[in-house]
């Protein structure tokens, strides 16, 4: 696929061929822009032909995961009644505090279906089990189940939320894509503060950081937004002159938007906002009225290089004539589709549609979800709501138990000055734990250095917090630590990680694109996590020079200081229309008793 990312970068648009031929199979069964995983009545039960239906199924539940499916819950005695609750608390672990349970389907993943009245006693029963473990259901859709029997029998999808405990809620990461004037902060703003847009920006103007974004109506900076659902999959934001720690307490489910800029002169914030605050997913937002515009195609380009899963709004809708619309969503489809993305989109038009991107979303990385939606007048706009309360993680329990397992790893993204506070960094904890009160290394500085600190407090969304886990981001107080010591890029880790560091470093690349030829001695901009600079290529292995769509094993060499790299970290690097990506394979380490620790240490950078 990589070497075909180019054409997103620089190619031209060449027509869908193939891609999407099969019917879309999977929990809900829904094909693409289908109008709804439920099917199509019949008559008795029965076809046309008089003969029964063959039998529609699932794919056989997996021991893993957090999909459950039961074929009935009825009157279950004390022995299974407790069984199943434990069965239950294996599932909200495993979806970190979110399970989906099918009911009237058997393991094998046969819909069988209940009657009305046992599909209400199963009911009943999975809400005695959810209060038992203290979660609340949702039930998600219903499904007519029509195949041999003149019976009505339907099957039910329920979702099972925890209520968080320490606050400790699932928090999804969703980073904001888009051509500038596409609508991105102004959905942000929608979404949000609970109200509808007055067609002029009325809703982005809370989004912005600095008065020349409110001037010009654009965005220059990564600014963060978050979007709560509670326990019952109810919306919870900033409706209700709720505050940022009202918002946290009340919610069981966080979404982090991070809207990044459109304009192309703002091109390297958004590339370091993609590959430093690790966004689980992208949405990439177009506009009805000018189709894929401007920086449309390199931010789709970009979310696909680095393999972030995206899904697309096409917002404005309500200045268009239908016509236009479809021939906004057709222009995206054919793009989707082409050999460079290979993606199968997926319309959605009702809640069912909704339900099923979601699952099939996470499940499925070719699955391209559209939404077609107003922030002016509202149209659809319950439809992404649905979709972002449904949407799992990517992670299960226990990849998230293995990273916390891990020595203390914290990215630095912000770095501020707070009065009555002192210096504050806000980043991302790649691996481990990190408690308040904590002693970490930080680095490396210019010279090739760490120097130790102490975590005095920590923040996540606005909220005091005590314990960091992997995956989260925050910001971390380090009370009167010199901010002049610190920059973007660096890293704190435990003192007993014995950090490397380097200069020169090895990555194995794909040339997207270059006007001329790719050559020693030239300069390029390197993106690699939350490490941005400069870099000059020292070496091309077996190779003179490079075109566009040429793979090559490169030696890059930064020309300012060291930092903290790690083999096989996702690489990204551009100098003008110059674009690749690829991955280090190799670093030239400088060794913690070259870079020298104890060294650093002066008697005001203490902070024990």
């Amino acid at each position: 696929m990589d070497s075909r990312v180019s054409e997103l970068f620089g190619g031209c648009c060449r027509p869908a061929g193939g891609g999407a031929g099969a019917a879309l199979r999977g929990r809900g069964g829904t094909a693409p822009g289908g109008g709804g995983g439920t099917k199509a009545k019949k008559k008795n039960g029965r076809s046309r032909g008089g003969k029964a239906n063959n039998p529609p199924y699932l794919p056989p539940e997996a021991e893993d995961g957090n999909i459950e499916y039961k074929l009935k819950l009825v009157n279950p005695s004390q022995y299974r009644f407790e069984h199943l609750v434990t069965q239950m608390k294996w599932r909200l672990q495993e979806g970190r505090g979110e399970a989906v349970y099918q009911i009237g389907v058997e393991d094998n993943g046969l819909l069988v279906g209940l009657s009305e009245e046992e599909m209400r006693a199963s009911l009943k029963t999975l809400r005695r089990m959810a209060e038992k473990v203290g979660a609340d259901i949702t039930v998600l859709r219903e499904r007519e189940v029509d195949y041999d029997s003149d019976v009505p029998r339907k099957i039910t999808e329920v979702l099972v939320r925890k209520v968080p405990d320490n606050q400790q809620f699932l928090d999804l990461r969703v980073a904001v894509l888009g051509n500038v004037d596409s609508g991105k902060s102004t959905l942000l703003g929608v979404l949000t503060q609970g109200e509808l847009d007055n067609g002029r920006g009325r809703a982005r103007l809370n989004l912005f950081r600095h008065l020349h974004e409110i001037q010009s109506g654009r965005t220059s900076s990564i600014s963060f937004e978050i979007l709560g659902f509670n326990s019952k999959g109810e919306v919870v934001n900033y409706s209700d002159s709720r505050t940022a720690e009202e918002i946290c307490e009340s919610s069981s489910k966080m979404i982090t938007f991070i809207d990044l800029a459109g304009h192309h002169k703002y091109l390297k914030t958004t590339i370091f906002g993609l590959t430093s605050y690790c966004p689980d997913f992208a949405m990439l937002v177009v506009s009805a009225n000018t189709g894929i515009a401007g920086t449309t195609r390199e931010h789709l380009g970009l979310a696909m290089a680095l393999k972030v899963p995206f899904f697309i709004v096409i917002s404005k809708v309500d200045l268009c004539s239908k016509a236009t619309v479809e021939r906004t969503v057709k222009q995206l489809e054919r793009i989707l589709k082409q050999p460079g993305c290979n993606k199968l989109p997926l319309l959605v038009n009702s809640d069912d549609d909704a339900v099923t991107a979601a699952q099939q979303f996470a499940q499925s990385p070719n699955i391209t979800p559209i939404f077609t939606l107003s922030s002016v007048s509202g149209e659809n706009l319950d439809l992404l709501k649905v979709f972002l309360n449904i949407l799992p993680p990517l992670t299960n329990s226990k990849e998230q138990e293995e990273l916390m397992q891990q020595l203390t790893e914290f990215q630095v993204d912000e770095i501020y000055t707070v009065p009555e506070v002192g210096t504050v960094v806000g980043g991302t904890l790649s691996s481990g734990i990190c408690r308040e009160g904590e002693n970490l290394v930080v680095g490396p500085t210019d010279d090739g250095k760490f120097l130790r600190l102490k975590v005095c407090s920590i923040q996540r969304n606005r909220s005091a917090c005590r314990v960091l886990r992997a995956g989260q981001a925050a910001t971390l107080a380090l009370g009167p630590f010199d901010r002049s010591l610190l920059r973007k890029g660096m890293v704190m880790v435990s003192p007993e990680m014995n950090p490397t560091i380097c200069s020169v470093f090895e990555a194995e690349i794909v040339l997207l694109f270059h006007a001329t030829t790719f050559r020693k001695g030239f300069q390029v901009t390197v993106h690699v996590g939350n490490v941005r600079q400069t870099a000059i290529v020292e070496k091309i292995h077996g190779k003179d020079k490079l075109r566009t769509g040429e793979k090559a094993v490169v030696c890059f060499r930064f020309i300012k200081h060291p930092e903290y790299l790690k083999i096989g970290a996702k690489l990204l690097f551009r100098e003008g229309v110059t674009k690749g990506i690829g991955h280090v394979t190799d670093l030239q380490a400088i060794t913690t008793k070259e870079n020298g620790l104890e060294e650093s240490l002066g008697p005001g950078q203490l902070s024990f």
